[in-house]
């Protein structure tokens, strides 16, 4: 890598998504033009069985790091995932141990799409249960000495909660020392991660400097939203996985609002900052369709995740699907004959249960060849070749 290249890369790793870097930025950049090998960690709570590309933002800056030569971390939160990350308006369900191994067990598979857990420089894959779970009660309470409650109660969520008379508990103070204990477990020059977690991320920094006596860097990511804070998630229909097959992924992004097109172009593609700003003033003067530039988004994020082949596929079936109003060709099939759609719903999996089978049937989005389909009670006959549609993009042929 020859020296150009290489202060091209470290400015587009210090900018590119970054909302801000604890302490300075001209720290970081210090660093990175230094000749130590850095240690940088991204920390995943397991709360769910797969990653999604709010994870893979900061994931791809991890990517950035471990190019540079530095060593990277993707430490997953198995033991703070007992209590959880505190939410916003009430105290989290406890995870089971079993359950959480369940929820991280492809984690390193999925991740692998954006950093190399082989060969030179390796990423580590690391669990926090490793040093917290062997704290006495003495260490934890040296741990809560090293934060007051004035400190924990500027977090913005404990006093909406507080503000709202919702019960706060002790064992929720301690989620961010404990992820901020893991850094110092670990010795690590800096970590990555949302906005979101910017409270904890600087508690660990707090930490560093009471244990070790360190500066340790903080680096935070924007989040995927459009301009009026709305962004992808699982009560929009449009939350998109590492799992997702490339036509799930996207058609789930063509759904975003018009306002996440450049913000997905910053943060999940590497398509240069001139040539996005170039197609946002296009899109303001009217020169540039959003949809076009949108499934130009759609395409590279899935060539990210999958291949260019299966990009380029991906958008020929949404535009078949879509615009042309036709039946993709690569539907699955079911065998059937006589039945009640419910119960074909739920045996192809189109639907998780027979009452959402019923809800989207009365909402009208259910369709036998083409035709909406309301009457759930009603035994269907089928023939081979026929097509039932559950909303826009789900589909079953009958054999």
């Amino acid at each position: 890598m020859t020296a150009s290249t290489r202060e091209n890369k470290i400015t587009e790793l210090l900018d590119r998504g970054v909302e801000r870097v604890y302490p300075t930025r001209d720290f970081l950049k210090n660093l990175l033009t230094g000749a130590k090998k850095l240690t940088v960690y991204l920390g995943i709570d397991p709360s769910g069985p797969a990653l999604h590309l709010g994870h893979a933002i900061p994931l791809m800056k991890l990517h950035q790091l471990q190019e540079l030569g530095h060593k990277v971390i993707l430490l997953i939160g198995d033991f703070t995932a007992v209590s959880g990350d505190p939410d916003k308006t009430e105290v989290r369900t406890r995870l089971t141990r079993e359950r959480i191994l369940a929820n991280c067990r492809s984690y390193r598979k999925q991740a692998g799409k954006l950093l190399k857990f082989t060969g030179p420089n390796a990423a580590e894959y690391r669990f926090n249960s490793t040093w917290l779970s062997k704290l006495t009660f003495a260490d934890v309470i040296d741990l809560a000495s090293k934060s007051t409650v004035q400190r924990m109660l500027e977090r913005d969520l404990f006093e909406r909660r507080m503000k709202s008379g919702k019960p706060l508990y002790q064992h929720e103070f301690l989620y961010p020392l404990m992820q901020g204990y893991d850094g110092v477990a670990m010795n690590v020059d800096g970590e990555v991660g949302g906005n979101d977690q910017t409270f904890n991320m600087l508690t660990g920094r707090d930490l560093m400097k009471q244990y070790k006596n360190r500066e340790k860097f903080v680096l935070t990511m924007k989040l995927l939203e459009d301009p009026t804070g709305k962004k992808m998630g699982k009560t929009e229909g449009n939350m998109v996985t590492l799992t997702d097959s490339p036509k799930e992924m996207f058609g789930k992004i063509m759904s975003w609002t018009d306002g996440m097109i450049a913000p997905g172009f910053e943060l999940l593609t590497d398509l240069p900052i001139t040539e996005i700003k170039e197609r946002e003033k296009m899109m303001k003067e009217g020169s540039l369709n959003p949809r076009d530039a949108k499934a130009e988004l759609a395409r590279r994020v899935v060539a990210v995740f999958h291949t260019e082949q299966k990009a380029r596929h991906a958008e020929a079936e949404f535009v078949k699907q879509f615009t042309k109003k036709e039946v993709p060709s690569d539907i699955p099939t079911i065998s059937a004959r006589s039945t009640t759609l419910p119960d074909l719903l739920v045996k192809s999996r189109l639907v998780s249960s027979k009452s959402e089978a019923q809800r989207l049937m009365e909402q009208g989005a259910v369709k036998v060849n083409g035709e909406k389909v309301s009457d759930w009670k009603r035994l269907y006959t089928f023939s081979s070749g026929d097509v039932v549609q559950v909303g826009k993009r789900k589909f079953v042929k009958i054999v």
